[in-house]
């Protein structure tokens, strides 16, 4: 199926120049060469891209590689793949490379590794930035659904500086206070304050992991403004992202805003082929 058979793009983004980039390493620590396992009878990278293709918003999805490998796979499936050098840290340094002359305005960073990815989840995630300008980047976070989550560090954790939860001990005023609604999308927003791999807030009367609805999971999918892409990848790594191995702590550490939006909606991404075995069972389930 190509992407022009699925949905007609770009219908609703008032003129905004959206694209949707999915970064490719064809080497992985964990499962080698991952983005090309084919047990389903489609690469891993295929399933995302095809899942991407259902979004709304974006103009077009493409795939930006660091092999020829990966480039040789998507030829095979009518994906458009741009090759970028092999010296790049992250996906988002190979995304800058891949955009840098082309005419868009937002950019949505799809991990490959996220065969299941909501396309709901795309759209949303643009929409945050169409509506609101005076932001350079958007992410999204969900609810955890166990304690062994939260303290997995495997799981990033997100504060947000908004009553992301709403709970008995959040009246009114103080909802309307500290959270406002996006009226398109009916989803809570905020703005990011830190993300770590350990429990954030640490529930110090509970030893660490206290109620689950403190915290939020969040998601590896990122929207940036072409130009702040462009700008903040070109920024020296900051102390905390080094630390903790996460790269959006350098736009926190450089003093710009994350715009954070909820959704329900959460896919693991696969990391081992463990993960991708379950994942071809559910998908060969779903197929009979």
């Amino acid at each position: 199926m190509k992407r022009n058979d699925m949905v007609q793009k770009g219908k609703i983004s008032n003129g905004v120049k959206i694209l949707a980039v999915i970064p490719a390493r064809f080497s992985s620590t964990r499962f080698a060469a991952k983005v090309l396992a084919k047990d389903t009878g489609k690469f891993l990278i295929q399933h995302t891209y095809e899942q991407a293709c259902f979004a709304e918003l974006p103009d077009k999805v493409i795939i930006a590689a660091d092999d020829e490998k990966v480039v040789a796979a998507a030829n095979t499936f009518g994906a458009e793949c741009v090759l970028t050098s092999v010296e790049h840290k992250s996906g988002t340094d190979r995304i800058a490379e891949a955009v840098a002359d082309l005419d868009v305005d937002i950019i949505v960073n799809l991990q490959a590794d996220e065969p299941e990815i909501d396309p709901g989840n795309i759209d949303y995630l643009a929409r945050l930035l169409i509506d609101n300008p005076d932001y350079p980047m958007a992410t999204l976070c969900a609810d955890f659904q166990t304690a062994g989550q939260v303290a997995d560090p495997n799981i990033v954790k997100v504060i947000v500086s908004s009553c992301v939860v709403r709970d008995e001990y959040c009246d009114q005023e103080q909802v309307d206070s500290c959270f406002r609604r996006n009226d398109s999308m009916q989803n809570k927003i905020g703005r990011a304050i830190y993300f770590s791999r350990l429990p954030i807030p640490y529930d110090r009367d509970k030893s660490g992991v206290g109620n689950i609805g403190q915290y939020q999971r969040h998601l590896g999918i990122y929207a940036y403004r072409k130009e702040f892409l462009l700008k903040i990848t070109k920024l020296s790594q900051t102390p905390l992202e080094k630390i903790e191995k996460l790269e959006q702590l350098r736009v926190i550490e450089n003093g710009y805003n994350i715009l954070v939006g909820k959704v329900e909606h959460t896919c693991n991404g696969i990391d081992t082929p463990e993960q991708y075995a379950e994942f071809v069972e559910r998908y060969t389930n779903e197929q009979k």
